[in-house]
């Protein structure tokens, strides 16, 4: 059973890890992998950086966790200088290594530029292109916004573009993060009532760090601070080991939230390490990990 179609049938675990820069991060990383499989996740998805600077490592990763047998890789890949020939030889060398699951994505723009400068400018022609060439034998989620791309005119148009992956063969949706619950609640009914029926992947940011929370949200995402968030982090703001103690409970009560929402899938960004989402799937009690 693929991840889409497990997630039809359940709520479901994942994480999301990224290429470090050297090899002694590998290592590290893989150490990493190892304490997450122990929480049965679903998938494990990996990223790689602006015009796929890093993407041998993100091959290596993916091989890793698809060699382990204890987890489902999934893939980021995007529009940025891929042709269509790029991605036939990409696609190749993923299936080669039993990766069959993707996250197809615009991507960031390489620093300087502003264009893909390949064949496709937008996730739903990498998605359609993917479908023809791969058929239902590959699983290609795409990305979804509560809070609206910053580059869209507006939250309708959002909810256009991500019908638009749908209707070009996605399977599953994986959001953006946003901590503005009432949002991402008014996110669901819209995407909904616009026909789109793709089980959601909801990105859970964990909120351990006072600077990172912040820039998380601003910096590109154009997310909102709640006041619920804003209080929380003027009530630690000189106080980082009580900021992310008490952050771990905070993120607790939104994985709470988004099942009580109705997502398929809690997918965490486990930002390369384990001890964090080790306490926070502790305290939530949703999970259970096999020591």
């Amino acid at each position: 059973m693929n991840v889409a179609e497990k997630m039809k049938k359940t709520t479901t675990l994942s994480f999301e890890v990224f290429p470090p820069k050297t090899e002694a991060g590998m290592g590290k990383l893989k150490a990493v992998l190892e304490d997450l499989y122990k929480w049965s996740p679903d998938w494990i998805s990996c990223t790689y950086g602006a015009g796929g600077s890093d993407k041998g490592y993100n091959l290596e990763i993916c091989k890793a966790m698809s060699d382990s047998g204890r987890t489902t890789p999934v893939s980021h890949y995007t529009c940025i200088h891929h042709t269509r020939a790029d991605i036939d030889a990409d696609m190749a060398a993923y299936r080669a290594i039993g990766v069959d699951h993707f996250l197809a994505l615009r991507g960031d723009f390489v620093p300087g530029e502003d264009a893909t400068h390949g064949d496709f400018d937008h996730a739903d022609g990498l998605i359609r292109y993917m479908r023809q060439t791969l058929g239902d034998g590959a699983v290609i989620a795409c990305s979804g916004i509560p809070e609206g791309h910053i580059l869209s005119p507006d939250l309708a148009a959002d909810t256009m573009f991500l019908k638009q992956k749908q209707d070009a063969g996605a399977d599953f949706i994986v959001t953006q993060l946003t901590f503005d619950m009432d949002r991402f609640a008014r996110w669901m009914e819209e995407i909904r009532a616009a026909g789109v029926t793709l089980p959601v992947a909801v990105g859970v940011m964990p909120v351990l760090d006072r600077d990172k929370c912040i820039r998380h949200c601003l910096s590109m995402n154009g997310c909102a601070i709640p006041r619920k968030l804003a209080r929380h982090i003027s009530k630690y703001y000189d106080d980082p080991e009580g900021f992310r103690d008490a952050g771990m409970d905070y993120t607790v009560e939104q994985l709470n939230e988004y099942i009580a929402l109705g997502v398929n899938d809690l997918h965490i960004y486990a930002l390369n390490q384990s001890a964090a989402v080790d306490e926070i799937l502790r305290r939530s009690g949703l999970f259970t990990k096999s020591e």
